[in-house]
């Protein structure tokens, strides 16, 4: 994957909907929104895909940069694996050039831990994925720690981030972008000793 004209699918993990916007669950999609900025794109609806894109490039400009498709699946978590899987045969990317961004219960509040692989531990979105084109893809998981007390993980997860959080919040999302640009342009290797804390 490290050919400069190969694309990668970076995808954003989270619901559609107003409503979801500020969720624990949707910080994959604050990530996606960031590096559209940073892209200078706009998300637009994607052709018969359920999902929403914006194609540019990350990196330095020349060789190094990279071609990039953004997405946001517009189906709901649970179902992301059908809207992604539409999108990396649209734009022909190997397995090893997808990335999802998503929220991880077993780390702690900001930490980043970026792998290729694994389980989908218990995360409905990987599982979907997992289940429409094997497990091989890149992971950047954002931690956001257990829930307190008894209170249940679906709630937890689609409540959003609560005031001493979100104090922090801009600076975390910033740096699993900028965690997201190492990984496209320099590898998983360099990521991860960059950003694994």
């Amino acid at each position: 994957m490290d050919e400069s004209s190969s694309v990668w699918l970076v995808v954003g993990l989270g619901n559609p909907g107003p409503e979801y916007a500020g969720n624990r669950h949707n910080v994959g999609f604050m990530v996606a929104d960031l590096l559209a900025e940073r892209m200078g794109g706009k998300f637009k609806r994607a052709g018969k895909a359920q999902a929403q894109v914006v194609e540019g490039r990350i990196g330095p400009p020349g060789p190094a940069s990279r071609r990039v498709v953004l997405a946001k699946p517009m189906s709901f978590m649970n179902l992301s694996g059908g809207p992604v899987s539409a999108l990396r045969d649209f734009y022909k990317v190997p397995l090893a050039g997808v990335v999802a961004v998503h929220d991880e219960l077993d780390i702690d509040y900001g930490v980043l831990r970026l792998k290729r692989g694994g389980g989908d531990n218990g995360h409905n979105g990987l599982k979907s994925m997992t289940k429409a084109m094997g497990a091989e893809y890149h992971r950047v998981r954002f931690g956001i720690g257990r829930p307190p007390g008894r209170m249940q993980v679906a709630d937890f997860v689609l409540k959003d981030f609560g005031s001493a959080e979100r104090k922090e919040l801009d600076y975390f999302v910033d740096r699993a972008a900028d965690a997201v640009e190492c990984l496209v342009t320099e590898g998983l290797e360099r990521a991860q000793s960059a950003y694994n804390s």
